[in-house]
């Protein structure tokens, strides 16, 4: 239980030094004035929560203090964590198919780790006792299928792939046959990395979403998006993309804990309704974490 608290702490570290462990400052023993809203917009918006998140937090503060007579600053950060945490969607239990395979696509734009998150996935479902297929989909860069195609030595999971530059629907449409066939639990579809504002490019993904359906009715059953978390507020414009365009149902979060931005995380919740399933706490295979909220609040305050 300690390293998996010590991830979450070390994780969060830079957006806990850089916004959020000013508040210690900010939340003295002093009165409530006009000056505490506005240092506590500035962290809030050094974090990343972005102006309209950060604003409506601010409000719903403001109304609690308000309705309970409270005077003094030191008496807000309590306030502050319950509000945050409020704005966290606890990430659904995932099911799997009642006749394998469950079909997982993941999608996201260039460098935002998509490949190495699909080895930390795939390791994820091994502990859980599954059998994993990988379909090598990002057919553009042949370093990202050799990428992939180590991962799959090293954690002996097998890998789909095609020629390079080869059709992606043609990778995406024989995993899923072959995951059928094999009748393995779990087939986790690479794609390729693409700008979010390139219709041509979302276009061709969203053909690979339809494909995966011809050889297994209802595929793919989950559709994971990969966010870069040192990007910011740049994520959200690209995530409200490739929600509309492949019917997006969650969120991975990567590079948490290279980035000083973790308050994008409310702004995700607040601005897509998506759940955040996983966090990037780390480069080893276990750093890749499920979402858990407690932690999560706990590691943006946690000075111990």
């Amino acid at each position: 239980m300690s390293d998996f608290l010590t991830k979450w702490k070390h994780g969060l570290e830079k957006t806990r030094k850089v916004a959020f462990g000013t508040l210690a400052t900010i939340f003295g023993a002093s009165e409530i004035t006009d000056e505490t809203w506005e240092d506590l917009e500035a962290v809030l918006l050094q974090a990343d929560l972005g102006l309209n998140t950060s604003e409506s937090i601010i409000t719903a503060i403001q109304a609690t203090v308000a309705s309970e007579g409270l005077i003094h600053s030191d008496e807000l950060q309590a306030i502050l964590k319950k509000e945050l945490k409020s704005r966290l969607m606890s990430p659904p239990q995932f099911i799997y198919q009642e006749t394998p395979p469950t079909v997982i696509l993941v999608v996201g734009v260039n460098g935002s780790g998509k490949t190495t998150t699909i080895a930390k996935l795939g390791y994820h479902f091994q502990q859980f006792q599954k059998s994993v297929l990988f379909g090598a989909g990002d057919t553009y860069r042949a370093a990202a299928v050799e990428q992939l195609k180590t991962w799959g030595t090293r954690l002996n999971i097998p890998v789909i792939a095609g020629q390079s530059g080869g059709d992606p629907g043609a990778v995406a449409y024989d995993t899923v046959a072959s995951a059928v066939a094999k009748e393995t639990d779990i087939a986790l579809i690479d794609t390729a990395g693409r700008l979010h504002t390139r219709f041509n490019l979302m276009e061709e993904l969203r053909k690979v979403y339809r494909v995966t359906s011809k050889p297994l009715a209802g595929a793919p059953h989950h559709v994971w998006l990969v966010l870069d978390a040192t990007t910011g507020q740049n994520a959200i414009q690209q995530a409200r993309a490739f929600k509309e365009a492949v019917n997006v149902n969650g969120i991975i979060l990567t590079k948490l804990d290279s980035s000083s931005k973790g308050g994008m995380a409310f702004s995700i919740q607040q601005e897509l309704q998506l759940p955040i399933l996983f966090v990037g706490l780390g480069e080893k295979m276990d750093d890749l974490q499920a979402f858990d909220q407690d932690q999560f609040i706990n590691g943006l305050f946690s000075t111990n």
